[in-house]
């Protein structure tokens, strides 16, 4: 499209309306690091056809202090290149907001890139969105992978990202850059919004997610996220405004939602809390498969499903609970009184007398259950946090939600389950990781979307659990949850993990469960490839693996440096 354009000190010129207009604010960075990323922008149209589509970039100097900084876009302004570059001063120091809508402003093009003054985008960046766009021409918002530039220039820490996952941008900022977004929509949310500076990306992408959701991912590291003295990728505590800024701003998102919680710091850099407000006082049927077994745990003899239930007496005052317990025939008589006296009136026994069925079983106590909600529970689990469930039933009365997972331990205390994980294999995120471990990228603090979760400790809506048939008989012992977990998922519901709901999981204390190789091919069969590509893990990752290792030829730099002071800082 051609039409005449005012640029600032330029006049009135005729141009084609660019299709990528990079936008950035400029406040005193050092001159080379500026440079650096204004040559990345003329680096993108060595590719002829992003060159032909055209690139402009527009530079808001926020009244930088410094006259070496100042003289820097000046000087690019004046020289000849494809690119087209725009140039304004403010004529004071408005903060980033501020500066930012003025980029906005002065831009042109249909999509606008956001790019920090001390970021370099990588060679082939706009190309890559560019093809994006070109196969699809309804993607509204694209994100990319990126990685750190350190302060020696090497770049290092690549930050490999899930596709595009709702709740865990409500709860962190996990997507940062490159975003390149479509100009009207970005109008059509009004901007970067007054009052966030040091969360304004955060805020506009939740609010382009309130209308765009879900964003395309491009699993490619297109942008260089400097580590500059004074920025956030070096340390976040550089930028403690932005702490407050974000908890405003995912307040301000979920009320727009309709989402009524609670939103608080949570200490964690970057990672806030939300504390979903359950309606009414709604019961909650806690199904528990047993046979009454026995084992050692921490050196004192237990029987499992005695401790389970004991473990959550008392201390869930936001639910009412009912304990639907499944117990196989020829149990010895200890168990059920010991049940009757821990649990009262609020027991439930469903004596069963088939052969070994999980799946049957767990269906056979959803049917008993009289709760708006199901807690599919193993019987030889321990709660930890109290109000776990009422942390799961916040979640799940999203009606898009269909399944919520919890953070099991083993006895030691190392992770067992971080939600579901299908890339290559079949597993659990971060098994055997360290409870306290923030996780890649901070995957381990937040709730998040994953592929699916286990049967150990997970809850539903009980419509949701029959809607979808409940779980699948054909799995007596194994992949029953993985099976009911893509069974969700394909009806069009998220599945989502909380951190904020921790049970331990003595795991193969009560039995051992060897895979029945008929149950693996039944899994492979019913599900093909889709059983193996996890929209939540990311194609630069090891398949097989359950530790986000990257593939060989990558960075192969670790997920964190320690600092000068003996601090250690995670990507």
């Amino acid at each position: 499209m051609t039409a005449p354009i005012e640029r600032p000190g330029w006049g009135a010129v005729t141009v084609h309306t660019p299709r990528f207009s990079v936008v950035t604010t400029v406040f005193d960075p050092e001159p080379e690091h500026l440079l650096a990323c204004i040559a990345s922008v003329d680096a993108q149209a060595a590719d002829p056809a992003v060159a032909a589509s055209g690139i402009e970039h527009v530079l808001v100097d926020d009244r930088s202090t410094r006259p070496e900084v100042a003289a820097v876009p000046r000087g690019a302004a004046s020289t000849s290149h494809p690119v087209t570059r725009a140039v304004i001063r403010r004529d004071h120091n408005g903060g980033i907001v501020a500066a930012s809508n003025d980029a906005l402003a002065a831009a042109t093009g249909d999509f606008v890139v956001l790019l920090d003054h001390d970021d370099v985008l990588a060679d082939g960046a706009l190309a890559s969105v560019a093809a994006v766009l070109d196969a699809d021409d309804s993607i509204d918002v694209v994100y990319s992978d990126h990685d750190l530039m350190r302060p020696d220039g090497r770049c290092a820490w690549p930050m490999y990202k899930p596709d595009f996952s709702l709740e865990r941008l409500r709860h962190h900022n996990y997507i940062t850059h490159l975003v390149v977004a479509r100009r009207s929509l970005v109008d059509e949310v009004g901007g970067f919004t007054p009052g966030t500076d040091g969360a304004q990306d955060h805020d506009l992408l939740l609010r382009l997610a309130e209308v765009a959701a879900p964003f395309h991912h491009v699993p490619e590291i297109l942008l260089h996220w400097r580590q500059a003295p004074n920025s956030s990728a070096l340390d976040s505590r550089n930028k403690p405004a932005a702490i407050s800024a974000e908890v405003r701003a995912v307040a301000a998102h979920l009320e727009r939602c309709g989402i009524d919680a609670e939103v608080t710091e949570t200490g964690r850099p970057g990672v806030v809390r939300t504390r979903r407000r359950i309606v009414g006082r709604p019961l909650v049927s806690v199904v528990i498969p047993t046979r009454g077994s026995r084992g050692r745990v921490w050196g004192a003899e237990r029987i499992f499903v005695h401790d389970a239930v004991s473990s959550i007496v008392g201390r869930e005052p936001d639910v009412d609970l009912e304990f639907v317990v499944v117990l196989d025939a020829g149990s010895e008589p200890v168990v059920e009184r010991g049940l009757r006296r821990i649990a009262g009136d609020a027991l439930r026994i469903v004596h069963y007398d088939r052969p070994f069925n999980f799946s049957d079983k767990i269906n056979e106590g959803v049917s008993a259950a009289a709760g708006e909600y199901v807690l599919l529970l193993n019987d030889d689990t321990e709660m930890i946090e109290p109000g776990s469930i009422a942390e799961m039933v916040g979640l799940a009365q999203q009606p898009d939600v269909g399944m919520v997972g919890s953070k099991l331990l083993f006895d030691d205390g190392t992770l067992q389950h971080g939600g579901h994980l299908y890339h290559g294999t079949i597993t659990h995120s971060l098994l055997g990781w360290a409870s306290t471990h923030p996780g890649p990228y901070n995957m381990a603090n937040v709730v998040r979307e994953c592929v699916g979760a286990t049967a150990a400790g997970s809850l539903m809506r009980r419509d949701v659990f029959l809607r979808v048939g409940g779980m699948n008989t054909d799995f007596p012992a194994n992949y029953n949850d993985v099976d009911l977990s893509m069974t969700v998922r394909h009806a069009g519901y998220r599945i989502l993990w909380t951190p904020e709901a921790s049970w331990y999981h003595f795991e193969s204390r009560s039995f051992s469960h060897p895979i029945d190789p008929a149950e693996t091919a039944l899994i492979e069969q019913r599900w093909g490839r889709e059983l193996y590509v996890d929209p939540y893990s990311n194609p630069n990752l090891t398949p097989g693996r359950n530790d986000w290792l990257e593939l060989p030829g990558r960075s192969g730099a670790p997920p964190y440096e320690d600092l000068p002071d003996g601090r250690r800082s995670w990507g």
